[in-house]
């Protein structure tokens, strides 16, 4: 599924116009990216929690050559389901 469909799916179920429901889709989106970004967890209840994670740096291998590659620390987004989303996917 598609961000587009998402913004169908709303228009078709609420009567609202697609271009009304596109824009508060793309800033809840944007909302989200700026929170994480300023490393807020974002908790939805029902839905789940969004969170960032810090990635201690590493020694890996180039798989060509088989040297040893230092990679550098990093952040990633990371998500846990809430319990609501679980006992539907089941």
């Amino acid at each position: 599924m598609t961000k587009k469909d998402i913004v169908l799916k709303i228009a078709d179920e609420t009567g609202l116009k697609q271009a009304d429901v596109k824009l508060v889709v793309q800033k809840t989106f944007d909302i989200i990216t700026e929170a994480l970004a300023m490393g807020d967890k974002i908790e939805l209840r029902n839905f789940g929690v969004f969170k960032i994670k810090e990635r201690r740096p590493r020694v890996g291998r180039n798989p060509r050559t088989g040297e040893a590659v230092p990679v550098p620390p990093r952040r990633v987004v990371v998500f846990k389901p809430g319990l609501e989303m679980k006992s539907k996917i089941k």
